[in-house]
């Protein structure tokens, strides 16, 4: 079956108006998609069970709006290369692309790549898909082989971390161990995040409220204000985070009211923006659901409002999420509790 698809973002289609959710199971490339014409409604096949969508293939290339110059969107390819996970690169690869609103990063992220042999076919997929190279190599051989090669290949090329290894050289005097994941040991901090993680999946969505007190932090909130991504954030951390829904009419749990230690936290958002969120939780993963009360604008602005009176009157401070990604949302609450960090 095809349809006509005016997409406004990555998980998102219309028909008829409708908006729904959907799951891209798989996505085509293209060599060089900054040549692509790009900013038109585009046709894309689109796969059904049961009358229900169950993948889109999109074409990372396409843009999402009508064809307008001020609306297009120009994609590039973003190389990765890591000796190590490659979380270091991600972050800084996305903190960068992030600044550059009207283009859009295609990632290819080449993790552990600690070889000659197995570099080879990262410069190979680098030549057949041109873009942006940032790696973090500390084996000298394969950093200059990565640089002789993007130099041969035309292509911009930075060593992420070099600049900074040399301004700590030169102030502490001494060279670096260029020892590959020194960052990934199995210390202290280690094992405190893996408790953190256990409890943390432990305590979500209100279970064993009787152990609130051995939390660092008590999220509470209505349904989906990112209670639970917020939590595992921060146990990712070390942060041992519990996260409790707050329903009108159904009291907290009574452990809450008798806790001391953790910092608790309430996280609201707008009401359009949570009235979204259900809608498309809804759509794409709920079927024969009674959307009206959990949906409807003036039973959610009821929600918030019970939600921040239970704050207040506890003073509990509260965060709006609406315009917040997860990271910052925990960077606000640690913000609160200075030795969290």
């Amino acid at each position: 079956m095809m349809v006509k698809l005016t997409l406004p973002g990555d998980r998102l289609w219309t028909d008829n108006g409708k908006t729904k959710a959907f799951h891209i199971y798989e996505k085509s490339s293209c060599r060089r998609p900054e040549n692509r014409e790009c900013g038109k409604t585009a046709t894309f096949p689109l796969a059904l069970e049961g009358g229900r969508p169950l993948a889109l293939l999109v074409p990372p290339y396409q843009q999402m709006t009508e064809n307008s110059v001020e609306n297009r969107t120009n994609f590039f390819h973003l190389h990765l290369i890591s000796d190590s996970t490659g979380e270091t690169l991600i972050s800084a690869g996305r903190a960068a692309s992030a600044q550059f609103q009207s283009s859009q990063p295609i990632e290819h992220v080449y993790p552990l790549v600690r070889n000659r042999r197995q570099l080879l076919p990262v410069l190979q997929a680098i030549d057949e898909e041109p873009g942006i190279v940032l790696y973090t190599i500390v084996d000298r051989e394969l950093a200059d082989l990565i640089d002789e090669r993007c130099r041969e290949m035309g292509v911009p090329c930075v060593n992420v971390l070099e600049p900074v290894m040399n301004v700590f050289q030169t102030h502490l005097g001494a060279r670096s161990s260029r020892r590959v994941g020194a960052q990934h040991v199995m210390n202290a901090d280690y094992f405190a995040r893996i408790e953190a993680l256990n409890f943390t999946m432990d305590h979500d969505d209100g279970q064993m409220p009787d152990d609130y007190n051995d939390a660092d932090v008590v999220i509470i909130g209505i349904s989906r204000t990112s209670k639970t991504p917020t939590s595992i954030y921060l146990a990712n951390r070390g942060i041992k985070t519990a996260n409790i829904p707050i329903v009108s009419g159904v009291p907290l749990p009574e452990g809450l009211f008798a806790t001391t230690k953790p910092l608790i936290v309430g996280l609201v958002a707008t009401t359009d923006r949570i009235s979204q969120v259900r809608e498309n939780r809804i759509l794409g993963t709920v079927t024969g659901f009674d959307t009206g009360h959990y949906t409807d604008r003036a039973a959610i602005a009821e929600e918030l409002k019970y939600a921040r009176s239970l704050c207040a009157r506890h003073n509990w401070p509260i965060i709006d999420v609406t315009r917040r990604s997860i990271e910052e949302t925990a960077a606000a609450i640690v913000a609160l509790r200075p030795k969290l960090r």
